[in-house]
């Protein structure tokens, strides 16, 4: 088996490109929404909607699962790392290094992303699985 033909690689492959689809949702929400309110709580709402997206995308894109209440309800935990580690780099970027406040979402999210799919890998497949 190559390396391209690895399961996993593939499964990293469409975690990724659910992640440019999020991303890009995330942030369309994050624009539409910022100036109708302050930027950090624009950023949380954007978050959570994009969030519900996420979900459906990867149980039926990336790990191929049949999405279930309990795995909805479970979900958000995979993202409780993200918030909190883009959460933190966005306040940082925008109030300490006085980042763009539009920029500032993206270059977080990015330190996010390889414990997001570790957890949402274990949220979908694995801990679900092994009931």
């Amino acid at each position: 088996m190559t390396l391209f033909r690895s399961p996993q690689l593939q499964q990293v492959v469409r975690f990724a490109l659910v992640g440019v689809v999020n991303t890009g949702t995330f942030y369309g929400f994050y624009l539409a929404l910022h100036p109708w309110m302050p930027y950090f709580l624009a950023y949380t709402v954007a978050f959570v909607l994009s969030m519900i997206g996420s979900f459906f995308l990867n149980a039926y894109f990336t790990y191929r699962t049949r999405p279930t209440w309990r795995k909805f309800l479970l979900f958000p935990l995979t993202n409780l790392t993200n918030y909190v580690v883009t959460s933190a780099g966005v306040y940082v970027l925008v109030e300490w290094a006085h980042m763009n406040d539009k920029i500032a979402p993206l270059v977080a999210a990015t330190a996010a992303i390889p414990f997001t799919y570790v957890l949402s890998r274990r949220i979908l497949t694995e801990v679900i699985s092994a009931k």
